[in-house]
């Protein structure tokens, strides 16, 4: 059994680092001797990288050295360099490792300009290559085994990694390979491997084979972990789901194994072939479905062998009862792997390339100077933002500037005019008209299948309550008002539904009604909409008022005011500045770095004219809103005085009402509309729910009433009459007795014509069918004129004998009273199996005798009695 996964390789594209590292050294130290000693750095980097991820990699722990030396690395710098887009620019192409590419489009790669997605990559390269390693590590030796379980839990580690840190370091979505689904089934499955190594090294050590089950059981479940978390995605390579489904079995298998050697020590031989059977069944389902992936013939064979054995021992000797699989007690499961965690350094070579270019107190100053340019800058904006939202309130409080839009007393505002645009695009008036004409039918359809199937319940329930009162003990079936107490509650849930639907319908139209005339003022063309308005005097409106005119003048500064403030915000979001020179040089200088006293200062003079241009900012806005507030308390004494102005901004305001009405009518519509066809399906499927449940019982009723009837007409109508001795002993030479039930009489003769030939006798349809001519009398003879004289010492006619002429109810056939013989319903039959019939309405319980026509053949003439039935030969 080998077939251990490993993890391709992702290929990167070759890069420079050297050039743009050397570019920010020269411009951010001023030193010539550190400039050149950063820079060969820099180049030693590079170097490093090609030597990493520039070449094919042999599967050997050297190469894994290269990389995490070059791993380690990139975290030391990461601090050291502003890898950015716009400070050190360096952009990072690498390939998805499982995308195989198309013959046009090649494979999926991603380039991005951030160191983060360059470690991210480095560290997935190495817990791949960790993976491979692993791979071809010889397991016969405990080399080989410490070296395997060694990498394999490191590679987990880094893809843990990986999937815990993606999506921070990159700031959008990665590649498939490194997403962390991806990544996280990647680690469940290296540690999956990391404990079967164990468990191979366990079995290699002989060591107890409760032990042994625990780690075999615990890797069974590692391995199915990964096989859920990757069964429904495409993420992978095909060929890793069934070799997961496959160790997982085999895992099993050799828990189960193994348990079953103890339970053998503890004298337990039910149990050790009931484990011996289910791990059989784990390794023929592999052997069956996974025999290309993993071979498991030796381990087949083992499980056999020992299932052979246990059977023959327990069948000769021991006669222990096997236990179901579900009554085996739990395993156990014994963990001995975790993943190794990414603590940088990862090499033990490790040397900073860059140990001398910024010393840690730099960077801690850089970053609270940051965190102070941070807060200036955020307080800044936030003074901003605040002052505009409080202009915004004042100005609606005010109704402005609608309030001075509509001066001109002549024109529909264009307000109104794109409010009326809109209403026309959806249709106008005839859209909610239609709407409402629609819902009705909708309603009325929705009552009608809901009635129908209420009606069909009541119909069925009365029929079964009038049997119920006419045979009462007799009629034992469940009674209908019981049995359709659950339909009946669900269709008066319906009930309340539709009534609710109607109530909402009803204020819908309601609604409706009270805005229907400014709705459809707004639908009307600007001429007509224009007319329709009222038109308040020129010379009396406030058109050119000097009131208007300063109110305008106001609301224009202080709309220049709002725009002023997000150029600002936008200045100060954008200021930049590189403290990192600014500390060297202090701690150069003063061999210690006073933060505080050099962030103040450099923020002043970086920051002050902005933080003085938001204070006269928010100054002048507070004079701008008390200067609107006294001339909009001006507007408002003259506007009052005007009833013209007034009656107009009345019907515009009903115009913006009416426009707001008709958004919300035409939803709450098309949700009503909506509803009442999800109803209709609904109500469809309790429609045939019931037809179905009613089918049933009605044709449980007919055999009920059927089996009534036969034991009903089974019963004696009176006492028996014992009969003198005279007449049950025969006297010498006398006729034999008659049969106890009388023979009826034969029919008088109405003319003087032969009797015609007999018919044969009518086809046997079952033995239940001759339960309707027990009815007739036993000892009736077969012809139809006169009882045939019986051989003398012979006793009554046979019963059996078969009639001539078909037997039907127990009355003479006369014309129009065609005898028939009923076709019975199997005793088998279940009236409730509702998944047998799917009929909305139960057919009638006719049943013909097969050959039978369903209606009485025409008389011949010249006969005297009825025409027997004709059936076909």
């Amino acid at each position: 059994m080998t077939n251990f996964i490993s993890v391709q390789l992702k290929k990167a594209s070759e890069v420079d680092l050297a050039k743009p590292l050397c570019k920010f050294i020269q411009q951010s130290y001023p030193g010539a001797e550190a400039q050149a000693e950063h820079c060969r750095a820099a180049e030693e980097l590079s170097r490093l990288r090609k030597s990493a991820l520039g070449r094919p990699l042999d599967k050997h722990e050297s190469a894994l050295e290269t990389l995490l030396r070059y791993y380690d690395q990139l975290c030391s710098i990461e601090p050291k360099f502003p890898f950015s887009e716009n400070q050190v620019c360096v952009t990072f192409t690498w390939k998805d490792a499982f995308d195989k590419g198309s013959l046009f489009g090649g494979s999926a790669k991603l380039a991005l300009a951030s160191l983060g997605y360059e470690k991210t990559c480095v560290l997935f390269n190495c817990g791949a290559l960790a993976s491979q390693i692993a791979a071809e590590q010889n397991l016969d030796n405990d080399e080989g085994l410490k070296a395997a379980a060694k990498h394999y839990q490191f590679a987990s580690g880094a893809f843990q990694h990986i999937k815990d840190t993606v999506l921070s370091a990159l700031n959008r979505e990665p590649t498939v390979d490194i997403s962390p689904d991806t990544v996280g089934t990647l680690s469940l499955i290296m540690l999956a491997q990391a404990q079967e190594v164990f468990f191979l090294k366990a079995t290699r050590d002989k060591m107890k084979d409760g032990i042994i089950a625990k780690l075999a059981n615990q890797a069974a479940d590692y391995y199915g972990d990964a096989y859920k978390q990757c069964q429904y995605k495409d993420t992978l390579p095909k060929e890793v789901f069934p070799v997961l489904a496959a160790k997982h079995c085999i895992m099993q298998a050799n828990a189960e194994y193994h348990q079953s050697i103890l339970a053998k020590q503890q004298k337990k031989f039910g149990e050790e072939i009931g484990r011996l059977q289910h791990a059989a069944d784990l390794v023929k389902t592999v052997a069956s479905r996974y025999d290309e992936y993993i071979n498991v013939k030796d381990l087949v064979d083992k499980i056999n062998r020992a299932l052979a054995a246990a059977k023959k021992d327990n069948d000769f000797i021991y006669h222990d009862r096997v236990p179901d699989l579900k009554d085996l007690e739990s395993i156990g499961k014994a963990s001995l792997v975790k993943s190794t965690p990414v603590v940088v350094p990862l090499s033990q070579k490790f040397t900073d390339l860059f140990e001398k270019m910024v010393p840690l107190q730099v960077q801690q100053s850089v970053s609270v100077y940051n965190q102070r340019k941070a807060d200036l800058v955020n307080r800044s904006i936030a003074q901003m933002r605040e002052a505009t939202n409080l202009a915004n309130g004042v100005l609606a409080s005010l109704n402005l500037p609608a309030a001075i839009e509509d001066v001109s007393g002549d024109t529909v505002p264009q307000s109104i005019l794109n409010k009326s645009k809109s209403v026309i695009e959806q249709g106008g008036i005839q859209t909610v008209d239609q709407l409402i004409k629609d819902l009705p039918e909708l309603l009325q359809r929705n009552k009608e299948i809901l009635d129908e199937s209420l009606r069909l319940l009541d119909e069925e329930e009365t029929t079964d309550n009038d049997l119920r009162t006419k045979f009462k003990e007799r009629w034992q079936r469940t009674p209908s008002n019981e049995l359709y107490k659950p339909l009946r509650a669900e269709g008066a849930n319906y009930h309340n539904i539709l009534n609710k639907a109607m109530q909402a319908d009803g204020q819908v139209k309601e609604r409706y009604q009270t805005h229907r005339d400014t709705i459809a003022l707004l639908c009307k063309p600007e001429a007509e909409l224009n007319a329709a308005i009222p038109s308040a005097n020129p010379a009396k409106t406030l058109q050119g008022n000097e009131v208007v005119n300063v109110l305008r003048t106001l609301l224009a500064s202080l709309d220049e005011v709002k725009k002023e403030r997000e150029q600002l915000e936008n200045d100060l979001k954008s200021v930049n500045f590189d403290m990192t020179s600014k500390f060297l040089t202090a701690l150069a200088q003063d061999g210690a770095i006073n933060e505080e006293a050099i962030s103040v200062t450099e923020l002043d003079r970086i920051y002050g004219s902005y933080t003085q241009k938001v204070q006269e900012s928010l100054k002048k806005q507070e004079e701008l809103l008390k200067n609107i507030q006294n001339a909009y308390q001006d507007f408002s004494k003259m506007k009052q005085s005007n009833n013209e102005s007034n009656l107009r901004e009345e019907v515009l305001k009903n115009l913006a009402v009416a426009n707001d009405n008709f958004v919300e009518l035409v939803a709450n519509l098309k949700e009503g509309t909506k509803f009442y066809n999800e109803l209709t399906e609904i109500l469809l499927k309790f429609q045939n729910k019931c037809s179905d449940i009613i089918f049933a019982r009605k044709t449980e009723r007919d055999e009920l009433l059927k089996d009534l009837q036969q034991s009903i007409a089974r019963e004696p109508s009176a006492p028996s009459i014992p009969l003198p001795t005279y007449q049950t002993t025969p006297a010498a030479g006398s006729k034999p007795a008659a049969s106890p039930t009388p023979t009826p009489a034969p029919r008088t003769m109405m003319g003087t014509k032969p009797q015609p030939p007999a018919r044969p006798p009518p086809p046997v349809i079952s033995a239940a069918s001759s339960s309707s001519s027990a009815l007739a009398p036993s000892g009736t003879a077969a012809a139809p004129a006169a009882a045939s004289t019986p051989t003398p010492g012979a006793s009554a006619p046979a019963a059996s004998t078969a009639p001539s002429q078909a037997q039907g109810p127990p009355y003479p056939t006369y014309p129009g009273y065609p005898g028939y013989c009923q076709m019975p319903m199997p005793m088998g039959y279940n009236p409730y199996m509702y998944g047998q019939y799917n009929l909305p309405y139960a057919p009638s319980p006719v049943y013909q005798t097969p050959g039978q026509p369903p209606y009485p053949p025409p008389q011949q003439s010249g006969y005297p009695f009825p025409q027997q039935p004709y059936y076909q030969q």
